[in-house]
């Protein structure tokens, strides 16, 4: 059309020279014409391209800013479209009311960019699934002033910086980071503050699930007049069904930008890097959280959670080591089977999850009946993939993780890549746990028997207290005291003293209930603890224990043995006491009590083995058995030295038998 108008115009001009100077000036002037001509269309078609250069160049210039700007969310873990839709709402309200082209284009840049400046803040406050901690909270602030410190360094010819830096400042003057108020706020500034906020509320956030429509419009009118400029959200409401519909065609509507379930992930971008950050900030947690985990059930229910946050399974077994290295015990199954699998005992070097402790290596993609051919064989066939990774701490092996799944064909890389990070991480804190509870049980185990110690004993007993008080029930205590255990000691070594307290102890427990409580309390004494028990009931196990002791003992030569008695006590909460010493301090007294009545007993009905006891005492003592009998305070004399000759188990074993 510019070709053809330059004709008509020219034309007439052509005819006149030619009417004046004759045709011979065609021969002159038509060279200079076609070569203008056909330099003018070589010019115009140069600037078309400029043009086309140039439209080009801003379509991927806005298309690069828009990728940034999404990768930035995804970081932040908002699904893709977040910032395309708060640019509709935003241009949309800024034409509505009618500003002028600089407003617009801030508005459309400061849209797609207003977060940039959260690559200042830490992946693992960005991806956190709970609400920030007030610390947390004031670092995430920052994003704002980086952002528009980011973005001068542009050089935009219309006002982004502003937009950006004050896109959480409040109508009320509450906000950050300027604390502006009302009108001082860039009026472009405030339509993003609640295009932005409108957008956030409806998008699933890692912290909340997505709020619906009518939830997002209640709020953002509840805050105009606080937080958000009135007539902002005056226009944003009265116009919403014209954005939704222009968001829509854009095919970035909300039910489009739900985050994908597990095992999706991957298939865009966008999906990738939320899933890289989700990564980083639970294996992030994972070395926080065990890092102050003692307690290994915790330590392991805690792993299989993360775990299950990142590969899908059906099963997960946690198998740790026993204290002979040649058999490793499930501590943690959970899942598909749990029960059947919590008892499971795996040799090394049997099955996969066997072949992975006794190699240190990962086993993957094996045909998991391998791993049910030397036990639970009625599960083979119900899986079809597995994974087995070994944990090991401070290069020593601890144990092993066991993934199965009936739905996968198989685990790929990136499965086995994220388990064996996470196992790696795990095996320190499982290893922590494991030297935690061995020094905890040693602290409250006595050492020789096995049994709990004092310390534990006072531990159980403020149980049982709080277990009466809230049954408004009672217990029994009962105090066990060897006799002639010395006399073992003395004649046959500390080392048969020893066993013979190893196995009175066994034989006592024998004797009591599953949930009865028995400790070492010190020396030959032992302290029990017999809840939801009458005295009566306790009279008769007082019995039964003495006549299992009685009848106990040990081989100490060719055809000789030795054995022990014991005195019990009894007392009853909150009868005889309502705190431990109490309690102790009567069931001693009834011990002794109940010895003392024993032993007047057989110095009564014994009185041949009293002369012959009382004559070998004094006779080591370098006094003779005349004078003894002629001593006329023999009954006075025998009272005294009841303590002593106790300790030489003849009377004592005489009294019991």
């Amino acid at each position: 059309m510019i070709g053809g108008a330059s004709f008509l115009i020219a034309a007439p001009v052509l005819w006149l020279l030619l009417t004046h100077f004759g045709f011979e000036l065609v021969f002159v002037i038509a060279p200079v014409v076609i070569v203008a001509a056909l330099a003018y269309r070589i010019h115009v078609r140069r600037l078309e391209q400029i043009t086309k250069e140039i439209s080009e160049a801003s379509r991927i210039h806005l298309a690069t800013v828009e990728a940034l700007a999404t990768a930035i969310d995804a970081r932040d873990q908002v699904g893709k479209g977040h910032v395309r839709r708060t640019q509709i709402y935003a241009v949309g309200i800024g034409q509505v009311l009618g500003l002028p082209d600089s407003d617009i284009n801030a508005l459309r840049t400061g849209a797609l960019l207003h977060d940039i400046g959260k690559l200042a803040i830490p992946d693992h406050i960005l991806s956190k699934p709970e609400n920030l901690t007030p610390a947390e909270m004031e670092k995430t602030k920052i994003h704002s002033v980086v952002g528009a410190s980011i973005l001068e360094k542009v050089g935009f010819n219309y006002p982004v910086v502003p937009t950006v830096r004050h896109h959480h400042e409040s109508w009320d003057g509450t906000g950050y980071p300027d604390r502006l108020k009302k009108e001082d706020i860039p009026l472009t500034a405030r339509i993003l503050t609640v295009a932005d906020a409108f957008d956030t509320l409806r998008g699933a956030r890692p912290y909340r699930s997505a709020m619906e429509r009518d939830g997002a419009r209640q709020i953002i009118q509840d805050e105009a007049g606080s937080r958000f400029d009135p007539a902002i959200v005056s226009t944003l409401l009265r116009h919403l069904t014209v954005f939704e519909a222009e968001i829509e065609a854009a095919g970035l509507s909300y039910d489009d930008s739900r985050s994908p379930q597990r095992g999706t992930e991957g298939h865009n971008y966008v999906d990738q890097i939320k899933l890289a950050n989700r990564e980083v900030f639970s294996l992030y947690e994972l070395a926080r959280e065990f890092g102050s985990a003692v307690d290994l059930r915790d330590t392991l229910s805690m792993f299989a959670k993360k775990i299950e946050e990142f590969v899908p399974f059906d099963t997960c077994g946690l198998y740790l080591l026993d204290e002979t290295n040649k058999f490793a015990a499930a501590a943690h199954v959970g899942g598909l089977n749990a029960e059947l699998l919590a008892d499971r005992r795996i040799k090394i070097g049997q099955g996969a999850t066997g072949f992975a402790l006794k190699t240190r290596e990962t086993v993957q993609n094996v045909n998991p009946d391998l791993d049910f051919a030397y036990s639970q064989s009625e599960l083979a066939g119900q899986y079809s993939a597995m994974a087995s990774v070994p944990m090991i701490a401070d290069d020593k092996l601890i144990g092993a993780v066991t993934i199965y799944s009936r739905e996968l064909e198989s685990y790929g890389e990136e499965n086995i890549r994220l388990l064996e990070t996470m196992s790696r991480i795990a095996a320190d804190a499982i290893g922590k746990s494991l030297t935690h509870d061995e020094a905890k049980a040693h602290a409250l185990t006595d050492p020789l028997t096995g049994l709990p110690n004092a310390r534990c004993l006072h531990i159980q007993f403020e149980k049982e207290v709080a277990r009466a008080s809230r049954g408004d029930s009672s217990f029994q205590l009962l105090m066990l005291d060897l006799d002639g255990f010395k006399a073992v000691n003395d004649n046959y070594g500390h080392k048969v003293g020893d066993e013979m307290l190893i196995e009175i102890g066994r034989v006592i427990r024998e004797q009591l209930r599953d949930y009865d409580f028995l400790a070492r309390y010190g020396g030959d004494e032992f302290v029990a603890l017999i809840p939801e028990t009458n005295p009566i009931d306790v009279g008769e196990l007082c019995t039964r224990i003495e006549k299992s002791v009685s009848d106990f003992s040990i081989q100490v030569g060719d055809n000789k043995f030795t054995s022990v008695g014991v005195s019990l006590g009894a007392s009853g909460y909150p009868r005889n006491g309502e705190t431990f010493d109490e309690m102790i301090v009567a069931a001693d007294k009834a011990m002794y009590d109940r010895k003392s009545s024993r032993k007047r007993f057989a110095l009564t009905h014994n009185a041949d083995l009293l002369n012959k006891t009382i004559g070998d005492f004094l006779e080591r003592k370098g006094s003779s058995s005349r004078q003894m009998e002629a001593n006329p305070q023999k009954e006075a004399l025998s009272d005294s030295l009841i303590v002593e000759l106790d300790e030489t188990h003849v009377i004592a074993s005489s009294a019991i038998n």
